[in-house]
């Protein structure tokens, strides 16, 4: 059994982790849920009239007598029913559903924080071929089993360095979707600096999302996002991402930044793209070395939990008048949401979803990219390191004993594998600082429900 209960934005909020269940109650309720399994009745009304004057013996035995009606239900104080369930993790399934093609290791930008290093991917500059692109597809058909839909990212470096092979790729996916009864759904990462109209035709065409990348404000965008001469990009993009946005036409979109420790109040980057026009956004925080000047320090991390609360309470404030928006992280679908499995299991890197770099080797996702440790194999022969491939099979909520008591734990999966590498080591290690940034995130997002619930 496991209970959450937090105060935000005047909610008393109670989350049920295993049932899903999240209940807004008043003071005297959150109090009684708080001493529900350790006290007995007695004790309970001692405790709470005692605390509340004006509450009386009955108004406390016909609140825990709600409270029994909900354990009842299922809805409170639920048994963990998956620890014991056989998710053989070791030997499931690995269909590929989707691949990230590095199609271009080399950047027209030189972002200080750039894990791919520039888009080099600590490597040599490199384009994918067309030759190697149609491989890459032909593989993902092959290794798809029956699925249907599957999703290619165009990404590096900056895809459109390579922008004739990305449209040679998708002409082709197009012309193998009818004979293979499968549909691709393509996405492009681009930094926007070679975006021009006949970019925009071809993405509002063929790309089921299109991902733009802005750090907000622009003295914030242009300390870290540079050309390789050192100019800030913020001037040069931001007009070509409005036109994009505007001739897009409802498709999906967003808009992808990185906050450090230089932007800590990044609710105002994020605000600031909310009034350039841009309604889908997202900002990540930034990983990197401890030793940066742009790391993400202790200091930062009580500063960071008030701008996700003011961002919450902005965003629901902006919603009643009639311009809301987005933020990636605040995405949460608490009457259906993903299956258990996929809860437990996460994004799938390594198993579901591979990147291809520009010669055709495979790695668990583009963060692993050139870690000659964590190549499985290329395009042709399929993967080959099946050692590496089974370290990602257990990647999931169950597989690390941090996670045993964490009530997020089925919302964010065990958290990110390539992020748990870079901090501890290993891929089921947990990256600590992260994990506490999303615990408040999904604080917040449930919050922003309840909210517009009550509303």
């Amino acid at each position: 059994m496991m209970i959450h209960q937090y105060k935000l934005n005047g909610y008393n909020i109670v989350l049920d982790t295993y049932s899903g269940s999240i209940h807004c109650v008043d003071d005297v309720a959150y109090d009684i849920i708080a001493m529900y399994e350790n006290s007995d009745t007695e004790q309970m009304i001692s405790a709470i009239t005692k605390k509340y004057p004006d509450i009386t013996r009955q108004d406390v035995t016909d609140t825990i007598s709600d409270i029994d009606k909900l354990k009842d239900s299922g809805q409170l104080f639920t048994q963990d029913e998956y620890a014991d369930k056989a998710f053989d993790f070791k030997n499931r399934h690995t269909e590929v559903k989707a691949l990230c093609l590095n199609v271009a290791h080399t950047c027209n930008l030189n972002c200080e924080y750039c894990f791919a290093s520039q888009g080099k991917y600590h490597g040599e500059r490199a384009l994918m071929s067309l030759e190697t692109g149609k491989r890459a597809l032909d593989f993902l058909v092959e290794n798809s089993g029956r699925r249907v839909n599957l999703e290619v990212d165009f990404f590096g470096g900056e895809p459109l360095m390579d922008f004739e092979v990305v449209k040679g790729i998708v002409e082709y996916g197009r012309e193998i979707e009818k004979t293979h009864d499968k549909h691709f759904r393509f996405t492009l990462t681009t930094n926007g600096m070679l975006i021009n109209d006949d970019v925009i035709d071809f993405c509002n065409r063929e790309m089921h999302n299109v991902v733009l990348s802005l750090d907000g404000r622009k003295e914030v965008h242009d300390r870290l996002r540079k050309t390789v001469s050192g100019q800030g990009s913020y001037d040069t993009i931001v007009p070509k991402f409005k036109e994009l946005v505007k001739r897009r036409g409802g498709k999906g979109y967003y808009i992808r930044g990185t906050f450090t420790h230089e932007n800590t109040d990044f609710t105002e980057d994020i605000l600031h793209m909310a009034d350039l026009g841009f309604a889908e956004l997202s900002m990540e925080p930034v990983v990197c070395a401890p030793n940066e000047p742009y790391a993400l320090t202790e200091d930062d991390f009580p500063v960071l939990c008030e701008q996700y609360e003011k961002l919450a309470v902005t965003m629901l404030e902006r919603e009643k008048q009639g311009k809301p928006i987005t933020f990636y992280h605040y995405m949460l679908d608490l009457e259906g949401g993903p299956c258990i499995y996929k809860r437990i299991s996460g994004c799938g890197s390594g198993t579901e979803y591979l990147a291809v770099t520009p010669w055709g080797e495979l790695f668990p996702c583009h963060q692993f990219v050139n870690d000659p440790s964590y190549s499985l194999g290329d395009i042709w022969k399929g993967v080959t390191n099946t050692e590496v491939q089974s370290k990602f099979k257990m990647c999931n909520a169950y597989a690390r004993e941090e996670c045993k008591d964490c009530w997020a734990k089925l919302y964010c999966s065990g958290g990110c594998a390539a992020n748990a590498y870079h901090a501890t080591g290993s891929v089921t290690g947990v990256y600590e600082y992260g994990c506490r940034l999303f615990k408040k995130r999904i604080e917040c997002a449930i919050m922003m429900k309840v909210a517009q619930a009550l509303a």
